[in-house]
């Protein structure tokens, strides 16, 4: 079973070669990993270049934002499961992509998630933030359920149900997806009670006021578009966050 691994990298020179380079010390063979790099003013290049493995693709043009960019990603994906590490994370250890691999050993698995932690810009072995998925269950879509999305691993055909992320969304394009997946899902899903992937905190949508507003507007189009809920689940989605804090700063 092949993985398809994407990465989309813009300005990201001083981040990018610690994603790659956890992936490329991961122990599962068969690994595919796309770098989409859209055209950056920084050394992001370079510093690509740098860390590239075998198993590396680097796709280099000029793109409409991270969603197009992972768009480009799943258009050119040959494995037959994908998923992402974004610029500024890392994968947990070297055995994550063994354990995606194992749970989609069962043909009836389509969705393979697990647990997240956001750790600090300048100390990465410092927890902020723990996001605990918890298992799929129809019903919590309304309350504001989802995986994080950067641990959400699918075979390829899902993509070609489904279709990709949609570029007139700029933030929420990745929780669309999920409902629009999660909404009409048959197959089914693993949920790994574990830590498989590290964020560095200060993500686009939290930056300012403005964003945060922008990524509530569309929050809310996902939920009605995809008949999941109203403003009470994007009351609850954001309240769930809250609990993601409550745990003492620590190394990891």
């Amino acid at each position: 079973m092949k993985v398809s691994v994407i990465t989309a990298a813009y300005n990201s020179e001083a981040t990018v070669g610690e994603a790659i380079a956890s992936v490329a010390a991961q122990t599962y063979p068969d690994v595919e990993h796309l770098v989409v790099e859209g055209n950056s003013d920084d050394g992001t290049l370079e510093a690509i270049e740098r860390a590239g493995h075998n198993s590396m693709r680097l796709i280099s043009e000029p793109d409409d934002g991270i969603y197009d960019a992972l768009n480009k990603g799943i258009r050119n994906a040959t494995g037959d499961v994908v998923g992402f590490i974004h610029s500024d994370d890392f994968l947990a250890h070297d055995e994550v992509l063994s354990r995606i691999a194992a749970a989609f050993k069962d043909p009836a698995v389509e969705a393979v998630f697990s647990d997240l932690v956001y750790v600090s810009q300048a100390d990465t072995s410092r927890v902020i933030r723990h996001w605990s998925t918890g298992a799929f269950h129809p019903r919590r879509l309304k309350y504001g359920w989802m995986p994080a999305h950067p641990t959400l691993y699918l075979r390829r055909q899902v993509y070609e149900r489904f279709g990709t992320y949609d570029n007139n969304m700029r933030i929420a394009a990745d929780y669309d997806f999920i409902l629009r997946y999660f909404s009409q899902a048959t197959g089914k899903s693993v949920y790994i009670p574990e830590v498989l992937y590290k964020m560095r905190i200060g993500g686009v949508s939290n930056r300012n006021w403005a964003k945060i507003r922008q990524k509530m507007d569309e929050d809310m189009l996902a939920i009605r578009r995809n008949r999941v809920g109203g403003l009470h689940t994007l009351a609850f989605k954001n309240l769930s966050k809250l609990g993601q804090f409550l745990v003492r700063p620590q190394r990891s």
